[in-house]
């Protein structure tokens, strides 16, 4: 598959590139993006909720009534979960929802996001560009330039470039990765794909 390649100006340079069909051009596998998408949201899980057990209110352990003869349910001490102010019942505790998914397995679904963007005509390419100093009017001119203003960008860096992540820190719905880190959630949560011509090698060494 071959798609054009930008400037930051918009402009179209003349030049092409080839998207391999081995990742932009497969049949996209449902369950599998489903499967990357539920591990990386139970990854984001703080995990922390807890409540209060039996043993753990407190309260005196003191007997309140009798075992036999009170006409209602045998309850303990104030502490018992029948009883308001008690302790609860198999309560939540912390834990760790995070669980293991298979490397070709989360491949493959990244390779289906990337392909269901290509099929959507949401992929863009410019060609790598820096910025002398981190400025937000700089990288919204870029936006503004490729016409996708309005729309959740994803840009896709060859590696960490602190000037452009700053310039489009502040930007609503624009979001800045590198392409080693690329991952399904966010291939899908983005509306338009902005790749550089140098992350391109680097997506094709990670997925291949």
């Amino acid at each position: 598959m071959e798609i054009s390649v930008y400037n930051i100006k918009g402009e179209d340079t003349g030049r092409k590139v080839t998207l391999s069909d081995a990742i932009f051009g497969i049949e996209p596998n449902d369950h599998a993006i489903y499967l990357a998408v539920k591990q990386y949201m139970a990854a984001q899980r703080q995990g922390t909720h807890k409540s209060k057990e039996r043993s753990e209110v407190s309260g005196s352990t003191r007997k309140l009534g009798r075992q036999k003869g009170g006409g209602g349910a045998r309850r303990g001490d104030i502490n018992s979960p029948v009883l308001v102010g008690g302790g609860r019942v198999f309560g939540p505790k912390p834990r760790d929802y995070s669980f293991k998914l298979n490397k070709k397995v989360k491949s493959l679904a990244r390779k289906s996001a990337l392909s269901y963007k290509a099929q959507e005509n949401s992929i863009l390419v410019v060609e790598d560009f820096n910025f002398e100093v981190p400025k937000t009017k700089d990288f919204s001119s870029v936006i503004n330039n490729l016409k996708i203003s309005g729309r959740k960008v994803l840009m896709v860096l060859s590696e960490p470039n602190k000037n452009v992540y700053l310039s489009a820190r502040n930007i609503n719905r624009v979001n800045v990765m590198e392409a080693s880190t690329l991952n399904t959630y966010n291939v899908l949560d983005a509306g338009v794909l902005v790749l550089t011509e140098s992350s391109l090698p680097i997506i094709d060494k990670v997925l291949i």
